[in-house]
């Protein structure tokens, strides 16, 4: 079984996660059930996918979990992306994008060691 919070990629988007969560507090308040709420659930949806495939019955399945965190880090990038059109956000912007490129290489490289893994018990 993993630990998934000795996971530095857990780690990394539960830290992306907290960073999001105080940047959307400054997008307008008719924004609180919509795009704040929507990106706040994409970064908590990273870490939380990661956690749970960790914990699930091999690394067929914590692959399959690390693809769907994955998929919810680029929801989170491209509200980031609008939500810079829309100017709710000043320069860290870019800095939180930077920061989810970060996690999702992490994402990435854990996914292809696990199937590397896998593939060499056929």
């Amino acid at each position: 079984m993993n630990r998934f919070k000795d996971l530095k990629v857990w780690q990394a988007s539960i830290d992306l996660a907290t960073e999001i969560y105080n940047a959307t507090k400054a997008y307008p308040k008719e924004e609180l059930y919509s795009l704040t709420n929507q990106t706040r659930r994409s970064a908590v949806s990273v870490s939380s996918n990661i956690a749970e495939g960790a914990n699930r019955n091999g690394e067929k399945e914590f692959i399959n979990f690390l693809s769907i965190a994955s998929g919810s880090g680029d929801e989170l990038q491209t509200q980031l992306i609008i939500a810079n059109k829309l100017k709710f956000l000043d320069d860290s912007c870019d800095a939180l994008i930077s920061k989810i490129d970060y996690t999702q290489n992490m994402n990435y490289k854990l996914k292809e060691s696990l199937k590397q893994k896998t593939a060499s018990k056929l």
